[in-house]
């Protein structure tokens, strides 16, 4: 998949547009020298006044010209990096949201951050690319009217540069890769440790775990510092290249006009020209370490779009079906994760709560994200979730850390429960809903479930993937999957009785 090129389709029309008015821009600052150099020989050489205020004028009017033109094409390139910086973090979103990727949490920060913004900035630097080529043009087109030799300086020295500048290109890519993956690698392990910091304590493993972090945090460091030190050497040989050329236009200039070859008013342009000359020289000699460092990042952001779901060949699990009003258990000892997944299938009437509950900074009233239903307090006791408020003075509008980190896992599977059950899906599907709450919360839970969503009348159905026996306990049957097939179907008290292979699995 080729970022970098489709960025340029998808926003072509303000790139298009912007492009232009970045090369009128610099378009107009190139003849700002050689007005002021005409200025000079027409009107001041000559005191004609009339001359004065005609090439005055046309200098005012040039000058309104090129800060029009760079106001409204910064404007619409400036529109068109943030829109695609947003569609490709909308993109990575899209891609690791989905359950059945696998992506690490520090790859998703530096990705849809970092090389989501220096991917974009491509739809900058190729209209700056563009303008400089056009100062360089205009600029080596007025030095030719000059002087011949002049011209062929710019016109044979710029491309010579570029060529030479151009051969640090592929090792700017590969540092400025190598420091985005281990920066990936540092900020996925600070978040592990800082989600799994209780347990770690538990164990006594948090010096073992800080210790790790630090040598991640080193080699982080490391190829940060080495990407550094290629970016600064180019840049420093493409700014001293760039000033070695435009003193030499400068001095070849003053050379000329002690021999009598060139006018006063044309040393004036020449010197005028060989000082602007600096930025775009500056620019297209920046320009191959740009487009490595757009290119290195558009990389990183294919490889994760490219990533497959992995899904079970259709037809190798069973999907259960449920009947309006009924909760169907389903122990799946080895396909619990993909029978799971095969309803994940974004439809409106199914809602599928993982097994790991995610949870957002806020309060927890944003994280339930419709509290304002009035069966909010049938639904906090069904999950459970009502201790988990009233154990805050703030109640609902107690402020929870990203993830939940300040919650114990329990907490955190309550809350995420009544979030599902508030949504009133047609069809629930929970995996696991209960591994991290204790016995008698469990229970609890259990008979919540029963009694919200299957009371006399409802439509709704419930399937629990588990081998909880306290929800199990509660379903109108139970389904028993075993290598992608059906091998016992019935109730829990039933298969309790009988088989002696379902008591293994769930009676503990």
């Amino acid at each position: 998949m080729n970022i970098l090129w489709r960025a340029l389709l998808r926003n072509r029309g303000k790139v298009t547009l912007g492009t232009f008015l970045i090369g009128v821009h610099q378009a107009c600052e190139a003849l700002v020298p050689i007005l002021i150099g005409v200025i000079v020989d027409r009107a001041v050489a000559t005191r004609d006044l009339g001359q004065l205020v005609l090439w005055v004028g046309v200098l005012a009017v040039l000058f309104l010209a090129l800060t029009t033109a760079y106001r409204l094409g910064a404007r619409l390139l400036m529109r068109a990096i943030a829109d695609e910086a947003h569609l490709l973090r909308l993109e990575v979103a899209a891609k690791v949201l989905d359950p059945r990727t696998e992506v690490r949490t520090g790859d998703v920060l530096t990705i849809s951050t970092t090389d989501a913004d220096t991917t974009s900035y491509l739809l900058d630097y190729l209209p700056r690319i563009f303008g400089a080529l056009v100062a360089t043009a205009i600029s080596a087109v007025g030095l030719c009217l000059i002087s011949v030799r002049l011209g062929l300086v710019v016109l044979i020295g710029t491309p010579l540069v570029l060529l030479a500048l151009q051969r640090a290109a592929p090792r700017i890519t590969k540092r400025v890769a190598a420091r985005q993956e281990v920066a990936g690698r540092a900020a996925s392990l600070a978040t592990d440790l800082v989600t799994g910091l209780r347990p770690l304590r538990g164990i006594g493993a948090q010096e073992a775990a800080a210790h790790r972090y630090r040598e991640v945090s080193g080699e982080s460091l490391e190829a940060t510092l080495r990407a550094a030190r290629t970016m600064g050497r180019f840049q420093a040989a493409s700014s001293t290249v760039s000033t070695l050329l435009a003193c030499g236009i400068a001095i070849l200039a003053g050379w000329f006009a002690l021999s009598g070859r060139i006018t006063p008013g044309e040393l004036v342009t020449v010197i005028g020209l060989a000082a602007f000359l600096g930025e775009p020289f500056g620019t297209l000699s920046a320009a191959p370490g740009w487009i490595a460092s757009s290119r290195a990042s558009a990389e990183r952001i294919a490889a994760v779009l490219s990533v497959s779901p992995e899904s079970p060949p259709p037809g190798q699990i069973p999907i259960p079906s449920v009947r309006g009003g009924e909760c169907v258990g389903v122990v799946a000892e080895s396909d619990a994760a993909a029978l799971v997944e095969l309803f994940d299938d974004g439809s409106p009437d199914v809602l599928v709560a993982p097994h790991h509950p995610e949870l957002f900074s806020g309060t927890i009233r944003q994280n339930l994200i419709n509290p304002e239903k009035s069966d909010l307090p049938s639904v906090l006791v069904a999950s459970a979730a009502d201790d988990v408020v009233a154990a805050h003075p703030d109640g609902l509008d107690h402020a929870i850390a990203d993830r939940g980190a300040a919650l114990s896992g329990g907490q955190r599977q309550r809350l995420a429960l009544a979030r599902a059950l508030l949504a009133e899906p047609r069809l629930l599907v929970l995996h696991e809903p209960t591994t991290a709450v204790d016995a008698v919360t469990e229970h609890a839970i259990a008979r919540g479930i029963r009694d919200l969503r299957h009371r006399p009348g409802s439509t709704l159905g419930t399937l629990l993937v588990t081998t909880s026996p306290a929800l199990l306990a509660v379903t109108d049957r139970v389904i028993v999957l075993r290598d992608g097939e059906v091998v016992a179907t019935g109730t829990h008290a039933s298969l309790a009785a009988t088989d002696e292979t379902y008591r293994a699995a769930v009676l503990r």
